[in-house]
This record gives C-alpha cells, sequence and structure tokens, in this order.
C-alpha cells in the first residue's frame, strides 16, 4: 500500500495517527472483510516522529528523545464495508528513555532496528535497553493496543476470545 503519511498543515498528532488507521483499514477493504488499520508515532515536544528516512534521522530522534519522556499515540480503525461499518480510537502511552550516549546511539543504529519504527525504536526488540518506564498500555508502545482493539471489534460485534 502507498499511503502518504506526511501530517496535514496544522493537523495535531492525535487527528493525523487517526486518520492514518482509517485510511489505512478503507484501503485494503472489500466487502466481505473485517480490515484493521493502525498508525503509531512518537510525539516530544509537539514534535511528531514517526519512522526514521534514513540512519542519520533515526540518530537524530534517539538523540531527541533521550534522557526524557516522551508519548506514543497509535490510532486503530477497523472497517466493515461490506455492513458499511467503522469504528475508531485513539491510544496514549507514555515512555521515558534512558540517557544515551553518541556511542550508544551509534551502535543501536547500526543494528538497524530502529529504521523502520515510530520514534526510532523498539520496545519489544533490541530498543527494550534503553526503555526505563512505560505508563500506559505497553502494546500500545509495540504498535498496536490490544485492549482497545478487542474494545473495537467488541462494538462491531466481533469477540475476539471465539477465535482460535
Amino acid at each position: 500500500m502507498d499511503l502518504d503519511e506526511t501530517p496535514g498543515a496544522g493537523e495535531p498528532p492525535e487527528e493525523t495517527v487517526l486518520r492514518l488507521a482509517r485510511e489505512k483499514a478503507a484501503a485494503r477493504a472489500e466487502p466481505g472483510e473485517l480490515v484493521l488499520g493502525a498508525d503509531t508515532v512518537v510525539v516530544v515536544d509537539g514534535e511528531l516522529l514517526g519512522k526514521p528516512r534514513d540512519p542519520a534521522d533515526a540518530r537524530r530522534m534517539l538523540a531527541r528523545i533521550a534522557g526524557r519522556e516522551h508519548t506514543v499515540l497509535t490510532g486503530v480503525a477497523l472497517e466493515e464495508p461490506g455492513r458499511d461499518r467503522r469504528v475508531s480510537a485513539l491510544e496514549r502511552s507514555r515512555v521515558r528513555m534512558a540517557a544515551l550516549t553518541p556511542e550508544e546511539i551509534e551502535w543501536y543504529v547500526s543494528t538497524g532496528e530502529p529504521l523502520d519504527k515510530a520514534g526510532s525504536y523498539a520496545v519489544q526488540g533490541i530498543g527494550a535497553l534503553f526503555v526505563e518506564e512505560v505508563h500506559g498500555n505497553y502494546t500500545n508502545v509495540v504498535g498496536l493496543p490490544l485492549p482497545l482493539t478487542r474494545r473495537l471489534f467488541r462494538e462491531l460485534g466481533w469477540e475476539l476470545l471465539g477465535f482460535r
């Protein structure tokens, strides 16, 4: 899917992730299907940090969040076009990163892990070495807040506990 993930002019991060989650779900939706779309960003001092463009951008992002707290926002959308139903919601978590030396940042970027991650780190991977605290839902920081996702499925009449 080729979707422009650029925030709209003056669009708050919360609206950006919700819009992108909805657009992702709608882009894949076919009658008879139930489609989930999600988008995750990191926000620090009002600056939206998506996926880095390259290793230099990853280094910049990591230096920006090192030793401080940031917010992780995930928009989740479900689209059921055959029944003309859709729901979406936003999850928010706060994360405090350890202070990082330039050498630690360089080492982490050299692993390649940060290059496809919002905010340039993966709490479920090597990046966990640098995450000191998570306030809120951990799976949100991973990129798909599971309790919220379950609630959205329920709103459309689907119970995830019934799938095996």
